[in-house]
């Protein structure tokens, strides 16, 4: 008969969305595929085709201040606050074309303060660094030594950029200097390392563009080692710079909200373009006479470099959080990736300017997609679109992003389309501050939003067409949203749901009412603008709460509602007429969370009663009071109170019901699981029936306020103030087989050491009671040896072949041998059977190679042998003393004749 298995409960984080960005520089490879971006105190590379981690490196402990790669991605330099620059070697990966291998080069300390910008010439070899203490250094990045120290900025360096002229200029003579070094034969290391740039350099006309917070621009020769010009136009910092082989002509971009055009033959003043913004970007577009500008507008502006017009129609000028810090092109692809300063990366087109003339207007670059560095801290999720291909979050920003969840086919993406898990899918703009929550119907096309700003918004998803349309706003409440929640479908595969809304909506307010719209009598109408008309008029109000409302649950059949409040009360509501019907009454502090439960959900038994009928509903809710608990709407009581988290309880839901596989387990039996999120990092799922936790969810570094399940695949979901979310498949089945097998495996195993023992195979008898930790069984297999009668001739433990198996274990069975010989070794009734064997491992086993188990417990193991031995030995020596006192008497005795 073969033993029950109990079923486990356990989760798997297969997937996690993380931050590649958050503030600092960027830069792209030659190829445009590899991006590099600082995140804090790591540097992080992403393949932009499938948005895979290639590497993560973790820095010096200090924030970087500038980062660059090679345009063949063959080098990363790193730089931060402590002063150091660190040059790394990007090798494949021995796990595949999926990961880079950091390989640390060198750690140097370039400048007395810290590096401020980086600059890499064309050919991967010259790297550039500029500090704060207006000194520019050039390196060579393969050996690791300084070519060039360049002062004369009196400022920060803002700029750098590596060019080569296209002037004729001779080549620089030596000086006569040199030349007597050079006839004396006293030309130092440093003046051969002259010659060789003079020469070389000479050749390629190479030049290095540096600007500063002075507002000045200096051009360096470096083949002479000085700066050949300097361009005083510009009264603010120069914040970019860049060179145009085909017109010869340099341009820089100024906080002073101007960009300049220079003559690279005269060094003098080509073309001032007013651009009226603030510049933090400027260059221009490959192989065209086209330039481009970003800044403070949020906008990627387009101009034309002969007549200093711009070329993009005008544009509405971006919200806060829109800058433009960085732009970034490569040679290998048409587009233009703009840094913004909400930590979000925008790819360009510009394949539309390849054959456009510059006397027409045309439209501002089309954007082809969206990479967010980070997604702050995620307030709300949920899965939306029918096959739940998309997830909508709600990222404490006025916007709602929508990220894929597609599985990604090889050769099925591209830099320009994104289409990985974890792209930027879409974004819902509409609402004018935070957005606090959101809710998705069961069919997962209609999207409901609330935010700060005081209105609730729908959104219509149809991701087949590339649909993500604002349907309607509902204003009323007089404060911010904190709760919503839409009509349940009976159906969720309603094949037309996309024609038909849910019936209605319920919003909860800080201003203490819960509204009812009804969004099936929405009027459509459009106003002149084009926006759909808002429904400023609720079916009904009530003052529910005398604090903020949090959260808003509906049941399954839209006859009931619950609100949960900052009051330390949920209220159990009549959708139909908005009346109360109950008040849940025993948290200690607010209620974050409220959630009904599923239909058919089993009997859920309570603390001190039997199984409470569930034909009225059951709600769940999670405190600020670190507890969640179940209520039973028959008589509005508490059926059991779950403890375990350290901090509030900021999320609860109901996990899919899981039929059982065994077929003799009746329907009210099949166990009924929820899932809590807090403020302590941690997601914990329970059991309805007994309240004790089943599994502890950890991959969080900060506080969870989000929390979703698939029902068809009952993955979960968690997002929190960390910025990851991550997602937890349900490995329950795999590790019930796994155990299964494993307990079957345990007992064939057992039975096969009861038979070698009754056969006395002593040899295969031990080495499979030391596999299975058998301690009792090892102890008595060594008894029966060590009684043998006689014992084996030569043999030191009473068989040879025992002592052939303690001659030939591996460490970790020699290890795990000496601590049960230690263990047995503190009994008296033991202690012979472990002074054998230990005599026996003594005598087989070199000091070397006992030695070479250090690190792993041994000298716990030693220490504990040595002070029980040393016990031993010490009562054999009084028992031997007291042997003499026992021969005497007996000798004593026979002498009188008492014997």
């Amino acid at each position: 008969m073969g033993s029950r298995t109990n079923v486990m409960t356990t989760f798997e984080p297969e997937r996690v969305i993380q931050p590649i960005y958050t503030g600092g520089d960027v830069a792209l490879d030659g190829e445009g595929q590899i991006l590099a971006t600082c995140l804090g105190e790591e540097a992080v590379l992403t393949d932009l085709k499938t948005g895979r981690i290639l590497a993560r490196l973790e820095g010096d402990g200090e924030v970087l201040t500038a980062l660059a790669i090679t345009p063949s991605a063959s080098h990363l330099i790193l730089s931060s606050r402590s002063l150091s620059m660190q040059i790394y070697s990007l090798q494949p990966s021995e796990d595949g074309p999926s990961t880079l291998t950091p390989i640390l080069l060198r750690t140097l300390k370039p400048h007395s303060t810290p590096v401020i910008t980086i600059a890499i010439d064309r050919s991967g070899t010259l790297l550039g660094t500029g500090s704060a203490d207006g000194v520019i250094k050039v390196w060579d990045i393969r050996g690791g030594f300084v070519t060039h120290t360049l002062r004369g900025h009196n400022g920060v360096i803002s700029a750098l950029h590596f060019f080569e002229s296209t002037t004729s200029e001779p080549t620089s003579e030596m000086s006569s200097k040199q030349k007597k070094k050079r006839r004396k034969g006293t030309e130092s290391e440093g003046d051969r390392m002259d010659g060789v740039v003079s020469g070389d350099m000479a050749t390629a006309r190479f030049r290095l563009a540096s600007g500063s917070e002075d507002g000045k621009i200096r051009i360096w020769d470096l083949s002479k080692r000085k700066s050949i010009a300097t361009l005083d136009s510009h009264v603010s910092v120069v914040r970019d710079i860049e060179f145009s082989p085909i017109l010869n002509v340099l341009v820089s971009g100024s906080r002073d909200k101007t960009a300049i055009l220079w003559d690279a033959q005269t060094w003098t003043t080509k073309r001032v373009i007013p651009v009226i913004e603030i510049v933090e970007a400027v260059g221009f577009i490959k192989e065209s006479t086209l330039l481009y500008t970003g800044g403070e507008s949020g906008r990627l502006r387009v101009w034309d470099s002969e007549t200093g017009r711009e070329l993009t129609e005008e544009q509405t000028a971006g919200g806060d959080g829109d800058e433009i810090i960085r732009v970034l092109q490569n040679t290998g692809s048409q587009f233009l990736l703009t840094v913004h300063a909400d930590q979000s990366l925008l790819l360009h087109s510009t394949s539309s300017l390849s054959e456009h003339s510059t006397s027409s207007k045309v439209e501002p670059l089309p954007l082809i997609r969206r990479i967010s560095g980070t997604h702050d801290e995620i307030i709300d999720l949920a899965y939306v679109t029918p096959d739940r291909s998309l997830l909508a979050l709600a990222t404490n920003s006025e916007s709602i992003r929508l990220v894929s969840l597609a599985t990604q086919t090889s050769g099925s993406s591209s830099v320009s389309n994104g289409d990985y898990f974890g792209a930027d899918v879409a974004l819902l703009q509409g609402h004018e501050e935070i957005i606090i929550c959101l809710d998705v119907d069961s069919t997962g096309c209609w999207l409901a939003t609330g935010a700060k700003d005081n209105t609730a918004r729908l959104w219509k998803i149809d991701h087949a067409q590339r649909s993500y349309d604002h349907y309607a706003t509902f204003t009323g409440h007089a404060e911010s949203l904190g709760a919503i929640s839409l009509a349940q479908r009976s159906s969720s595969s309603d094949s037309n749901s996309l024609a038909h809304p849910p019936s209605f909506l319920l919003t909860g307010s800080q201003d203490k009412t819960v509204k009812r719209w009804n969004i099936g009598r929405l009027p459509r109408a459009e106003n002149f603008d084009g926006k759909s008309k808002p429904l400023s008029r609720a079916l009904y109000t009530r003052k529910a709460h005398d604090k903020d409302i949090n959260a808003i649950s509906i049941n399954h059949n839209n006859t009931l509602f619950a609100s949960a409040s900052q009051d330390r009360t949920v209220k159990i509501w009549s959708v139909e007429d908005g009346e109360v019907q109950g008040i849940l009454r025993g948290h200690r502090r607010g209620v974050w969370s409220v959630m009904f439960a599923p239909k058919d959900t089993p009997a859920i038994s309570g603390d001190s009663t039997g199984p409470a009928s569930t034909r009225h509903g059951v709600v769940l809710t999670g405190s600020g009071d670190k507890t969640v608990k179940i209520w039973s709407l028959t008589d509005y009581s508490c059926l059991r109170t779950l403890e375990g988290h350290t901090n509030s309880v900021l999320k609860v839901l109901w996990m899919p019901l899981r039929p059982s596989e065994d077929a003799t387990t009746t329907h009210h039996k099949r166990p009924v699981h929820i899932a809590s999120a807090g403020g302590d990092g941690l997601v914990k799922i329970w059991d309805a029936n007994t309240g004790e936790p089943a599994c502890t969810l950890d991959n969080h570094t900060d506080r969870i306020w989000a929390l979703t399940v698939d029902p068809s695949t009952n993955t979960l979901v968690s997002g929190g103030g960390d910025s990851v979310i991550t997602f937890w498949t349900d490995t329950s089945s795999l590790t019930t087989a796994a155990a299964a097998a494993a307990s079957t495996e345990r007992v064939e195993q057992e039975q096969q050491l009861m038979n070698y023992v009754h056969a006395g195979r002593y040899r295969d008898a031990i080495t499979l009671a030391l596999a299975l930790h058998h301690p009792a069984r090892l102890l008595s297999l060594f008894q029966a040896v060590i009684d043998l009668n006689p014992p084996e001739p030569g043999s030191l433990s009473g068989d040879k072949a025992v002592d052939e198996v303690l001659v030939h274990l591996s460490d970790e069975q020699l290890l795990e041998l000496l601590r049960r010989v230690r263990d047995w070794n503190t009994n008296a009734r033991t202690a012979v059977v472990a002074q054998r064997i230990l005599n026996v491992v003594v005598r087989s086993y070199s000091a070397e190679r006992l030695a070479g188990l250090r690190g792993r417990g041994w000298k716990e193991v030693v220490d504990g042998l040595r002070a029980y031995t040393e016990r031993h030995y010490k009562r054999m020596a009084e028992l031997v003393d007291e042997s003499y006192l026992v021969e005497f008497t007996l000798r004593e005795m026979e002498e009188v004749g008492v014997v």
